[in-house]
């Protein structure tokens, strides 16, 4: 397996978004569209995004991905645009939490823990990325919240209306 490279120049304001599949030009380009426009209840915010479109990163597993970005300490999670990203008519991004799993769990205070473990990915759409992004990066909501949330849709992707 290919090493994949450390992300650098990203604004710690700025959600993260990483291409792992090239089959569908189009759809990527839909993908970025929609990802670009303002959000907010009147779309009065700015969209900060850094995206990584590098052919590199073509076919990376979640668990890949999820080895290279927990470099960068102020980022709790990140968003890939796959396979399921691309034909799906939503193109709803893969988010994954980049907290590690605590492997740690001491079964006389964590059995809750051990016998339900969060959830550490959803799917969302490309307008709920900044949300999710910027309500886990300033700590509003845990990670868990948007999981939650997007497993209770029918088709399991997080919308935000």
């Amino acid at each position: 397996m290919n090493v994949l490279p450390e992300i650098v120049g990203r604004d710690d304001f700025a959600a993260l978004i990483i291409r792992t599949d090239y089959d569908d030009e189009a759809a990527w380009r839909a993908v970025v569209a929609e990802v670009a426009q303002p959000w907010g209840p009147d779309g009065e915010f700015e969209t900060y995004v850094h995206v990584v479109d590098d052919p590199v990163w073509a076919g990376a597993t979640p668990e890949a991905v999820l080895a290279t970005v927990r470099r960068d300490e102020e980022l709790c999670v990140v968003f890939v645009a796959d396979g399921a990203t691309m034909q799906s008519a939503h193109h709803a991004l893969l988010a994954l939490d980049i907290a590690a799993e605590d492997e740690d769990l001491d079964p006389m205070y964590d059995q809750e823990l051990i016998d339900s473990p969060q959830a550490r990915e959803f799917r969302a759409t490309p307008a709920a990325v900044h949300d999710v992004h910027a309500n886990l990066s300033i700590a509003n909501l845990d990670f868990e919240d948007f999981a939650e949330a997007a497993l209770a849709s029918p088709d399991g992707v997080l919308r935000l209306v």
